[in-house]
This record gives structure tokens, C-alpha cells and sequence, in this order.
């Protein structure tokens, strides 16, 4: 977590000392690649095999991509966007002995809504809020045996961030998402922090 927050020091810092080569808008359709770190919390989570014990969380880096569509009115900036991410080691386990627990994010896609105020023509600060779902697949491991499952697990996502041009048609950007994919009285939290390169047609 502490080289991540280093790296992402360093991106915003050179984003914001960067000045893009002319003033370009974020009009128009986008796609960019992205990659930070993710946190999955669970606590007793819901699952199609039943509430599972486990009460952990897991570090992992992530990466992904996505598309989006952009339309400035005046200063302000209206758009949506579709991702899709997959973490690295993001495999949340619990139990001990011969009772084991464990819960893989297998993928994750979102659509969410986003809008801005242009701090400057060429900086953009934003706030964004949506839908997202994971692929999760669970194994409980007992005495008796063991269980599989994959299901998917819907939820709503919000966030927020700073983008900024750099060329004439890229862009950089740094932003923070939350995502409650909980299900009954169980928790399935994720926390992402996420930086983009972004391609603006």
C-alpha cells in the first residue's frame, strides 16, 4: 500500500505540472487502460452456498480497461463509462484446520455515470457513481468435504478523481472508487485506487 500511494504521489504531481501541448476538451467517445490496488472485505458474507465464516480482507493490484463517452457544457463535463478489471492475488481466506473458506474475484465490470467541473480547460475534477458486478467464485472446505460456487455478485459503486490532457488527444487521470457488493446482513466491501491513461478520439 505505501509504494502504491508513492506512485500515485508522483503521477498526481506530474499531472498537475504538465501542461498539455493546446487546450483540448473531453468531448467525444474515449478508451484508456488502468491499473492501482484493491481492497476486498468480507465479514460473514451471503453466499449461494449459505453464509460463509469468514471475516478478512485481501490487498491486491488490479488492472483493466475502459470505454467511455464524454460531453463538455460549458465548465462542466457530463459522460459514462464501462470498465472491466481483474485483480492479481485477491483471493480473501478464513478458517483454520480442516474448516477453510475462500472467496476469488475472478473479474469485475462497472457502469457508471460521471460528471466533472474543468478546473481548467485542460484539468478535470469528477465524481462518479453506478453499477458494478464481480465474478466470484467460493470454496468452503469441512470434514464433510468440499464445495465450490461461482455467482455473481451485483452492486453499486461511487468514486471520484482528476483527470487531465496531456497531449492533444491523452489524457492521465488518478481517482478513488468504493463498491458495496453485499448481499443480506453479510459485508462484501471493495476499495480501489485506480490511475488511467486515456486515448480521447
Amino acid at each position: 500500500m505505501k509504494t502504491v500511494s508513492i506512485s500515485l504521489l508522483v503521477l498526481l504531481s506530474t499531472v498537475c505540472v504538465t501542461g498539455a501541448a493546446h487546450a483540448q476538451n473531453f468531448d467525444g467517445p474515449s478508451v484508456g487502460v488502468q491499473a492501482g490496488w484493491v481492497e476486498n472485505k468480507v465479514r460473514n458474507p451471503e453466499t449461494d452456498l449459505g453464509i460463509v465464516a469468514v471475516d478478512a480482507s485481501q490487498d491486491s493490484a488490479v488492472v483493466g480497461g475502459y470505454a467511455g463517452y464524454d460531453k463538455t457544457i460549458g465548465k462542466f463535463v457530463l459522460g459514462g463509462e464501462m470498465g472491466l478489471n481483474f485483480g492479481t492475488s485477491d483471493t480473501v481466506s478464513g478458517g483454520s484446520g480442516a474448516d477453510r473458506v475462500s472467496l476469488n474475484s475472478k473479474r469485475s465490470f462497472d457502469l457508471s455515470a460521471r460528471a466533472g467541473y474543468l478546473v481548467t480547460p485542460t484539468t478535470l475534477l469528477y465524481g462518479r457513481g453506478g453499477y458494478t458486478n464481480d465474478r466470484v467464485g467460493t470454496t468452503v472446505v469441512s470434514a464433510t468435504g468440499t464445495s465450490n460456487v461461482s455467482e455473481d455478485r451485483n452492486g453499486w459503486l461511487v468514486g471520484g478523481g482528476l483527470e487531465r490532457m496531456v497531449t492533444d488527444h491523452v489524457s492521465a487521470r488518478v481517482e478513488y472508487r468504493y463498491a458495496d457488493l453485499s448481499d443480506g446482513e453479510g459485508k462484501y466491501d471493495r476499495h480501489q485506487v485506480m490511475t488511467g491513461i486515456t486515448y480521447r478520439f
